[in-house]
């Protein structure tokens, strides 16, 4: 199984584009607190993450430098030529999920809305009108 699950702050602006056939897709990275580090190391790992098609275009959208992230999705490997001609490879986040943890200004918390298609959902059925169970025909 390859799972991952990650909270962190970005640590630049999101970057992104589409592809050729005109799929979109957003890049950044985030910085992930250690919960245990040696003295005198630093506590922080980075992670690429990329995102596709319309979670990609809410992420460029919403997501700047600071604001917190949670990121659910897989690893995966990949390798490039550098400008160099050297040939490298790199680890990527495939995203399935972001959740905005904090407001665009980044102030976290309790009150940071969320956009996740649970709180869409919710939100939907707010605009639901209710039915009173006496006007049901069975």
């Amino acid at each position: 199984m390859n799972k991952v699950f990650l909270i962190g702050n970005l640590t630049r602006d999101p970057e992104s584009n589409t592809t050729a056939t005109g799929v979109s897709f957003c890049r950044f990275s985030i910085a992930v607190n250690r919960r245990f580090a040696k003295e005198g190391a630093d506590n922080v790992d980075y992670f690429n993450i990329v995102t596709w098609r319309g979670i990609a275009d809410a992420c460029a959208k919403v997501l700047t430098k600071g604001r917190k992230v949670a990121v659910t999705g897989s690893i995966q490997m990949r390798s490039y030529e550098g400008n160099d001609g050297v040939r490298r490879q790199a680890v990527d986040i495939v995203a399935e999920d972001v959740e905005f943890l904090s407001s665009p200004n980044g102030q976290g918390g309790q009150d940071a809305p969320r956009e996740t298609p649970a709180r869409r959902e919710q939100s939907a059925v707010k605009e639901l009108t209710p039915i009173d169970d006496d006007e049901l025909p069975f």
